[in-house]
């Protein structure tokens, strides 16, 4: 995904009230800029290190500016806008840049499914084969020693999705959990045991049942964030 025009560059003060972030610019200005993410970001929130973000000519937007990219403790980079994956992962398939995923010939986002009113986010379908549901997740968590895991705060959502992928296998369709790793140290990706250790028996249940897990590592410039390429899923 190549960012025109590219991100803007400054300093990460603080975040706080969860969705917003203060930001001090190269001339001493401090701009207050949206922070499109739900988790924690543990992690990924250093004080007084780089950060870029995008600007908007909404007018109807209060904050022209969204948080991108973050500094992680290891100095690695980090993309927090949670709305990038889907996008990424979608960008990517259509691309034919993730082989596990090719030879489908539909491609729609956001579809209702399931038991607990859920969407996926991304359905692809083909006439000659089983439907897949793509579930994306945003994977950020700096565990040390290249690992990066998911998720960085207890999820509800998330089991609810593992326990909806269980059933789509169950009826015979194609079900797949795509960790975008938004993380430039990113060598192995897992869960967050530590974090969220519910999550982590389900996703191994999950597993179990034929739920298929991707994990793929991303590029993060001011100027391009793209799907770059798969590394290890450990448990």
């Amino acid at each position: 995904m190549e960012l025109n025009p590219p991100l803007q560059q400054g300093i990460l003060l603080k975040r706080y009230k969860r969705f917003l972030a203060d930001v001090e610019l190269s001339e001493g200005q401090i701009i207050t800029v949206h922070c499109p993410n739900t988790g924690s970001m543990k992690n990924c929130v250093v004080p007084g290190t780089a950060c870029w973000f995008s600007l908007s000519d909404n007018p109807k937007r209060k904050l022209p500016g969204t948080l991108e990219i973050t500094t992680t403790p290891s100095g690695c980079l980090a993309g927090v806008n949670t709305a990038r994956p889907n996008q990424l992962v979608r960008e990517a398939i259509e691309a034919g840049r993730v082989p596990e995923l090719n030879g489908y010939t539909g491609l729609k986002p956001e579809v209702r499914y399931g038991d607990e009113n859920s969407r996926i986010d991304l359905l692809l379908t083909a006439p000659d084969r089983a439907a897949c549901y793509v579930e994306v997740k945003n994977t950020t968590l700096e565990a040390g020693g290249g690992l990066v895991t998911f998720p960085d705060a207890v999820t509800a959502r998330g089991a609810k999705h593992l326990r909806e992928l269980i059933k789509m296998v169950a009826a015979g369709n194609r079900a797949v959990l795509f960790f975008c790793v938004q993380h430039t140290g990113a060598e192995r990706a897992g869960p967050a045991d530590d974090v969220d250790p519910e999550y982590g028996r389900l996703l191994r249940e999950a597993m179990a049942a034929g739920v298929e897990v991707l994990a793929y590592a991303c590029r993060l410039s001011a100027r391009e964030i793209a799907l770059d390429r798969p590394v290890p899923f450990v448990l």
